[in-house]
């Protein structure tokens, strides 16, 4: 509702007609803004997306004014509500990931909305052509998104599965279980989609999340981290992921070591090397993704060619994009190089030589050879053999992805088990080194850290460990009269529900052909044999209440 005080004694009147013929064209899905004719540049403001005027919108209703709140603060909520979180059944957490996703797709309107602001301000702003294709949202993409979290939820329980069970002693039983980090913050450029892999991987893992994005996907984070939180149940409440909106909230977070327990940047090596020097928190992540291919000399060149053009064009601007081309020196004579150099440029990518391919193929030198190109360009170096390959790796590469081309096994298990680096490939491209394609169902990152998690970061790079010890009283007493066992006892499968001490699932229960609804108190669904028809589950041993 809209009301009107009385006429200014300075205005010239008419803002009741302007207003109501806004008000109109807005419920008409023609967003409208009123701004002062008396400000210098008032339009060209407005147009680059500077917060001046009133803005009228048919979805301004749905917009919650977003409260002050200090770092510590947020990062204290987002714990709070992890707890919560960690304390549903697994079935319930899988539904939020369920009900995510629906809202994602119910959304998608919304949400490419959005993000086609972010893309017109990064075009008028010059900003580079890799980073407007980071920065963008497909209908296509939104639908990949959702249904990576479908995949994510149907994944197994994370949290609280036993690694290890010992009895230490007669009646004092010791079990190793997986358990959520806590608090994790992540800081991201460009990509909006991170923040849903991201997001979605706390909530699967049982974390309080805190996200910074880029200030180049403004619109595209902020529509996102609604849609998301607004999905969340209410007893865990949106505090459970937190979106900083300043840069300069970034410092104050960074000294939270006490409630932030990881920290996770994902973009230029100028960011991680900055976070890295300005926290005592655990950070995880890599800086560049130099990333290599190295076709040896019994390549089959057909299939080096299919390879190297993949990892190149696929998507120039990821991170596991190669950026380095390696190229035994007996294809220099022949076809190869001809050949795999061709499908390069045939493909409209820009080549760098190093001295040596400089000289045969009379191409620009490189700067350097560590250099992430993350566009249509890379460097080409030759090299004597595989022994020269994994040496030039070593010395120019960052430790992100880097493959072998070879039919000669030999030769290959050589690469695969002499180079040092998070995901090391034979015979497949290096976009392969992705948490999505490996089977993770998203990723958080990809680290080149040798400590917690190396590679695509899923659910199991968010987890620690924790010990949970059972007894009947006993009291060390200096170890008198303690005769320890340390015996290994067999790990119990996963159970569904976790968590939950008196957990009870409404499930159709078949019995000798019939249906019925039952509600099962305290059962472990993976105790319980499962029939190949998906209308239930076959029961034995199993007292159910009808409901």
């Amino acid at each position: 509702m809209v009301t009107f005080g009385e006429k200014s004694r300075v205005g010239r009147g008419g803002m009741t007609a302007k207003v109501y013929a806004a008000w109109n064209a807005a419920s008409a899905g023609i967003p409208v803004i009123i701004s002062s004719g008396y400000t210098a540049d008032s339009l060209q403001k407005v147009i680059r997306g500077d917060h001046v005027g009133t803005l009228f919108h048919k979805d301004a209703h749905l917009w919650v004014p977003v409260k002050e709140t200090s770092a510590r603060q947020m990062a204290i909520a987002a714990r709070d509500a992890s707890r919560r979180l960690q304390a549903l059944s697994s079935s319930v957490r899988q539904k939020i990931l369920l009900d995510v996703a629906d809202a994602l797709e119910k959304h998608q309107d919304l949400i490419l909305v959005e993000n086609e602001i972010d893309k017109r301000l990064a075009l008028q702003s010059g900003t580079a052509k890799a980073l407007i294709d980071r920065l963008s949202l497909k209908p296509g993409k939104i639908a990949h998104l959702a249904e990576s979290l479908r995949r994510l939820a149907l994944m197994k329980e994370p949290i609280g599965e036993v690694i290890n069970k010992t009895e230490v002693a007669e009646g004092l039983i010791l079990e190793k279980t997986t358990s959520s980090l806590g608090v994790i913050l992540v800081v991201f450029e460009s990509r909006p989609d991170a923040l849903v892999q991201i997001a979605s991987l706390a909530i699967r893992s049982g974390n309080g999340l805190l996200l910074k994005g880029g200030k180049e996907a403004t619109h595209s984070n902020a529509i996102l981290h609604k849609v998301i939180t607004e999905a969340l149940p209410k007893k865990v409440g949106g505090d459970l992921i937190g979106l900083v909106t300043s840069r300069d909230e970034i410092p104050d977070l960074l000294k939270l070591a006490d409630v932030i327990d990881l920290v996770i940047p994902r973009g230029s090596n100028r960011l991680v090397s900055e976070i890295k020097e300005s926290t005592k928190i655990p950070v995880l992540g890599h800086a560049d993704g130099v990333c290599h291919v190295y076709v040896d000399k019994a390549a089959d060149i057909e299939k080096a060619s299919r390879i190297v053009l993949d990892s190149k064009v696929d998507y120039p601007a990821a991170c596991n994009a190669m950026e380095t081309l390696l190229v035994h020196k007996d294809l220099v004579h022949g076809e190869g190089l001809q050949k795999l150099t061709f499908a390069l440029q045939s493909a409209g990518v820009i080549l760098y030589g190093g001295a040596k391919v400089a000289e045969v193929l009379k191409t620009p030198k490189a700067a350097q050879f560590h250099h992430e190109y993350s566009s249509l360009a890379c460097t080409v170096e030759i090299v004597d053999d595989v022994h020269a390959a994994i040496e030039h790796i070593h010395e120019h590469g960052s430790g992100h992805t880097d493959c072998i081309v070879t039919e000669d096994q030999e030769t290959a298990n050589l690469f695969l088990n002499h180079v040092d680096s998070a995901a090391v490939f034979h015979n497949a491209s290096t976009r392969f080194c992705d948490g999505a394609r490996f089977g993770l169902g998203a990723e958080v990152g990809i680290s080149t850290s040798r400590i917690h998690a190396r590679g695509p970061v899923g659910v199991e790079g968010l987890l620690t460990t924790r010990w949970l010890l059972r007894g009947t009283g006993q009291v060390v007493d200096g170890d008198r009269g303690v005769l320890y066992l340390h015996k290994d006892l067999p790990v119990e499968s996963e159970p569904f529900v976790r968590n939950s001490v008196n957990a009870i699932m409404d499930v159709p229960i078949i019995t000798n052909g019939e249906v019925s609804q039952a509600s099962v108190h305290n059962v472990s669904l993976t105790k319980i044999p499962i029939s190949n028809n998906t209308n239930g589950c076959v029961f034995s041993n199993v007292v159910a209440s009808p409901t």
